[in-house]
């Protein structure tokens, strides 16, 4: 038998940001509790801003009945001359029972004392309140608050409690809250608690009191007023998916309206006044004709006839926050871009100042400028010592911005306000991109620089960061990465194979380390190839078949995957592989640093004679790409596998055996200079 079952935790505002982060946990945590009560079924989880609630539409009234089987200790420790151990003692009042009312059973292979007994499931309204108090345990807000005189904590007050299990009100109490049969409304329909005199009366009731219960819906009404609101005032909306979650977690009638500011602060850059709107007040950014527009779009909370008040109290609101943004942003400009104070401002104990990390980073910049001035010449047009005093301008100038009162006040505009800033300063296009873009990519799948020389300045950064953690023992460990280092990895393992840069992994620590406390510059080089094996997209074997070839250049170590994955990959090659498998297993034996040569003269079956030949061909050519080579490698089945029918490896003459073992691993090893078959798993 079942009951629909309705839970609803009232508490004040919950914050939005972390009710988002745990929104699955906590649907999950009610999951599991279920399972582990015996009373798993379907259930919907839904927030408002001031409820929790969980929906039952069939909730088992009781559990159901079970067996429990008690397997004991064997009957030789539980019985000694006939009289019960202690063990047997210990078992008999852990079933609840006398010695002798426990019986014999058998577990792998040996009689043991046994019990079984039946357990009648207990009522669901019974368990509730244990259940209740742990799924509010499982949520780990983080930050909690205690109120009143209470030593309890949760992420916000408790002030009212609904538990109803069918027509009735299942006696429950939480953080001094006993439950009843109440909810609220929207403070401006009513301050007063409302009766719900059913379960089915519990949505009506608060959609008459202007609360939308399930968040889909108020997300689906939000986006349908910026559909109205757009095709009214010819505008776009920035559709912000993670500002939009958070409206959505803050309103319950939500109410999207547009609001004005005044034109004189589209002198600011677009992104300061995007992020004055969205991290101070939750406004959409507003668009016309592809520019920003002295608008934004505000979801309203209130309930009202009159929106107009909102508006107006909206845009006083933000009036001061652009007023105070133009001030930073014309005073920047006065005051120039300088680092005059970075000496002043730590980076990282052991590390020195940032003033000593823009020294270290020039360093670095300028090694890399000419490992790549070739492709730089050709990609800009300018000439070896203009790349060079450009560089050095770049990375001088590109953490000047930190010391800006703009920064100060956004901290997360560092780069964006030194490009703009360097742009109005009259600098080359090549400096104030390159300042812009230094911090790139900022994650998985993020934008990459625009150029090389940007990537430069990006990578020195991420490769300072790296070897100067290294060097003063921050390393990360397990999932810990505070500085993100992982990150710094991936980014270089994208930029060095978007541009076809070669990067040799120990040839550049080798080259960059002195300039750090000296330390084992082994533990960051196999970091590197830990991660590039994580940031790769490929089948993880073909990943480690590249790197057990020894290759440490990163883009010709994704330029091998990415071609011997594709190969991997088709429909045909797994059960085409078992022949290349046995070329690797009859080589393992063999030394590969070892003198190969073949005699010909050896050769006694048309099968060697065909293979050789096919090899010999294959060795002497040229290829374009990796994906030819390894085509044409591959393409050396047919011969192998006559070789393998016709031909005795093993053969009882040691110098015709030795020949055969050197023709196979020659295939083996030249497959191993690019990518080791044997790692490869189908």
């Amino acid at each position: 038998m079942t009951q629909a079952l309705l839970i609803e935790i009232g508490v004040e505002e919950l914050p939005a940001i972390p009710l988002l982060k745990i929104v699955n946990t906590i649907e999950k945590s009610w999951k599991n509790i279920l399972e582990d009560y015996k009373l798993s079924n379907d259930f919907e989880f839904i927030y408002t801003p001031r409820r929790l609630v969980l929906k039952h539409a069939a909730m088992p009234v009781k559990q159901e009945d079970s067996t429990v089987e008690f397997f004991g200790p064997p009957l030789v420790a539980a019985i000694k001359e006939g009289v019960p151990t202690k063990a047997a003692e210990g078992f008999a009042r852990k079933c609840g029972v006398d010695f002798e009312a426990l019986g014999r059973g058998e577990k792998n292979g040996k009689e043991v004392l046994y019990f079984k007994k039946e357990e009648k499931g207990e009522e669901t309204s019974a368990l509730l309140q244990e259940m209740i108090e742990k799924w509010i345990a499982s949520m780990a807000f983080g930050k909690m608050m205690r109120w009143g005189s209470r030593s309890d904590e949760y992420i916000r007050p408790v002030r009212w409690l609904q538990v109803r299990m069918g027509e009735n009100s299942v006696n429950v109490e939480l953080f001094g809250v006993k439950s009843d049969t109440k909810t609220y409304v929207h403070r401006m329909v009513s301050y007063d608690a409302v009766e719900v005199p059913t379960i089915d009366a519990y949505e009506n009731i608060l959609a008459e009191g202007a609360v939308m219960l399930e968040p889909k819906q108020r997300e689906s009404v939000i986006l349908s007023e910026f559909d109205a609101l757009e095709a009214e005032h010819h505008i776009v909306i920035e559709r912000d998916a993670s500002l939009l979650a958070e409206v959505v977690a803050i309103t319950e009638n939500p109410k999207a309206l547009v609001g004005t500011f005044d034109e004189l602060f589209l002198e600011l850059p677009p992104e300061v006044i995007i992020t004055s709107m969205k991290e101070h007040q939750r406004y959409f950014p507003v668009f016309e004709n592809g520019k920003i527009a002295n608008k934004f779009v505000v979801v309203s909370n209130a309930y009202t006839d009159d929106y107009s008040k909102v508006v107006a109290g909206n845009e006083r609101v933000l009036k001061p926050r652009l007023a105070d943004g133009l001030f930073f942003y014309q005073n920047d400009l006065k005051n120039g871009l300088s680092t005059d104070g970075l000496e002043k401002v730590q980076f990282i104990d052991g590390l020195g100042t940032l003033a000593d990390k823009i020294v270290r980073e020039k360093n670095i910049a300028i090694r890399l400028l000419a490992l790549y001035m070739d492709k730089l010449e050709k990609e800009t047009g300018k000439s070896a010592s203009e790349l060079e005093k450009a560089m050095d301008r770049a990375v001088n100038l590109a953490k000047a911005d930190l010391m800006s009162e703009m920064v100060y006040e956004f901290t997360e505009l560092q780069g964006l306000m030194g490009y703009y800033y360097a742009k109005a300063l009259g600098e080359d296009a090549l400096i104030y991109i390159a300042i812009k873009e230094q911090y790139m990519p900022v994650g998985e799948g993020a934008e990459l620089p625009s150029s090389i020389f940007s990537s430069i300045v990006a990578m020195s950064a991420k490769l300072d960061t790296l070897l100067g953690l290294f060097s003063v023992g921050k390393i990360p460990t397990g999932s810990k990465d505070p500085f993100a280092l992982r990150r710094a990895v991936n980014g270089i393992v994208r930029i060095v194979t978007e541009y076809d840069l070669s990067f040799h992994i120990d040839d550049v620590v080798a080259l960059l380390k002195e300039a750090y406390n000296e330390f084992d510059t082994k533990l960051l080089t196999d970091f590197i190839i830990e991660r590039i094996n994580k940031s790769l997209d490929a089948n993880p074997s073909v990943i480690a078949a590249v790197l057990a070839s020894g290759e440490r250049d990163i883009n010709e170590i994704a330029k091998k995957v990415t071609a011997l994955n594709e190969i991997v990959s088709s429909d045909t090659f797994k059960e085409q592989f078992s022949t290349f498998k046995r070329v690797a297993n009859i080589s393992k034996d063999v030394d590969l640093d070892a003198d190969l040569s073949i005699d010909t003269a050896l050769f006694r079956e048309d099968a060697e004679v065909s293979l050789y030949n096919a090899y010999e061909k294959v060795i002497n050519q040229d290829y374009a790409d990796y994906k030819t080579q390894f085509e044409a490698l591959f393409g050396l089945k047919r011969e192998l596998d006559a070789y393998f029918d016709d031909v005795m490896v093993n053969a009882e003459e040691k110098d015709l055996k030795q020949n055969r073992l050197n023709t196979i691993a020659s295939v083996y090893k030249t497959f191993k200079d690019i990518a080791d078959i044997k790692e490869i798993t189908v």
